[in-house]
Order: C-alpha cells, then sequence, then structure tokens
C-alpha cells in the first residue's frame, strides 16, 4: 500500500528480456533508506518486489522481476534506459497520510491530450477508456503514474488534473510531453462503492 507521494524520480539504468519475464535496474537514493531485498517500491505507481537492493558505489538502486503481464499493461514498456520514473516506498503504520490509498495495482495505461502550463500552475489532461471513467468522480482521487492527484474536470474519455510546480519538479512529470502514456490507478474505496450496488 502506498500514498501517491512519489519520494523521488529514479533512473532507468538497465531493462533485460528473458522468454516469461523482464529484469529492471533502477537507480535510487532517497527510497534505499530502510529498504531490503523483498520490499515493495512504487516505481510509476506500479507495485515491485525488489530482488536486490545495492546501497553502496555506482550502481545504488533496485533490481525488480517483472511478470510479462506487468511488462504489457503498464506504460513501463515504453520506457527506455535514462528514463525519469517516480520511486515510492511502501506506507508505513504511524505515518503521515498525505496522498489517498494507492494499492500499486495499475488498472490501465492512458495517454497525454494536453500539458501545459496555465498561469503558475500545469494542466494535465489525461485520454482514458471510457469503461474506466466509470471509476471516476469530480473532485475525487486518482494516481497517474504513482502520484496523487485531484480530478479536476471530467470527460467521457478522460479526465484533467492541476499540477503545481512543485509536484512537477519533483516527480517525472518534468519529462513528460503530449503523446506520452502514463499508468492510472483509480480510487481504491470509489472502486469498492462502484462494485456494491453492481452485486
Amino acid at each position: 500500500m502506498f500514498t501517491g507521494l512519489v519520494e523521488e524520480t529514479g533512473r532507468i539504468e538497465a531493462i533485460e528480456h528473458s522468454t516469461n519475464a523482464v529484469m529492471l535496474t533502477v537507480s535510487a537514493d532517497v527510497c534505499l533508506g530502510g529498504t531490503n531485498t523483498g520490499d515493495s517500491i512504487a516505481v510509476n505507481g506500479c507495485c515491485l518486489t525488489a530482488i536486490k537492493v545495492t546501497k553502496r558505489g555506482k550502481s545504488r538502486g533496485f533490481q525488480f522481476d517483472l511478470l510479462r503481464e506487468t511488462w504489457d499493461v503498464t506504460n513501463l514498456s515504453s520506457l527506455r534506459r535514462g528514463s525519469a520514473v517516480n520511486l515510492e516506498r511502501a506506507l508505513a503504520l504511524g505515518q503521515r497520510m498525505g496522498g489517498h490509498f494507492v494499492t500499486g495495482h495499475v488498472d490501465a495505461v492512458g495517454k497525454i491530450r494536453k500539458w501545459e502550463k496555465q498561469g503558475n500552475d500545469w494542466l494535465l489532461d489525461v485520454d482514458a477508456s471510457s469503461a474506466l471513467m466509470t471509476g471516476f468522480v469530480p473532485k475525487g482521487s486518482v494516481a497517474i503514474d504513482g502520484i496523487s492527484l485531484t480530478v479536476a474536470k471530467l470527460r467521457k474519455r478522460g479526465f484533467a488534473v492541476w499540477i503545481i510546480p512543485h509536484t512537477r519538479q519533483m516527480t517525472n512529470l518534468r519529462t513528460r510531453k503530449a503523446g506520452d502514456t502514463v499508468n492510472l490507478e483509480t480510487d481504491l474505496l470509489g472502486k469498492y462503492a462502484q462494485r456494491h450496488p453492481e452485486r
């Protein structure tokens, strides 16, 4: 479980493919603190298990084994060596809850329709499937590449959020442009609320 408050941006150092899996190597600094092999790390909002943690030398960071399905259904497959990724350690008991409950289970990949500065802030407009949009409510929460954000506008096939300069600077959004893909996770509480009347 995560909060959607990105702790740092890491960098993709290597991507190695095998028959049924992909090994991802990501550099990190802040998220190495208190982290051990087997711990969960959100990488662009996707919960991954660290199979190796290197805290010394030039190769500081994590290695992750990704199932082929994870590779296929997230935007991790669109990344290249050098790409910036959002990183967050798992929520610890007693920690302040500044974002919202983020599971790290990506629902779908969206595409950035518009990403532009408006006044001092930035408007991020994302296209998403109409099926996914049933899980959105005005002023509700959404995780975009693992960033906890508030829905500002809704469309039949997309939504928009406002981004303050601090969030843009501290996350991989500073490297993003229209046409890029992003991992989306709708609000966990909303999923349960939606599921109840359906049953």
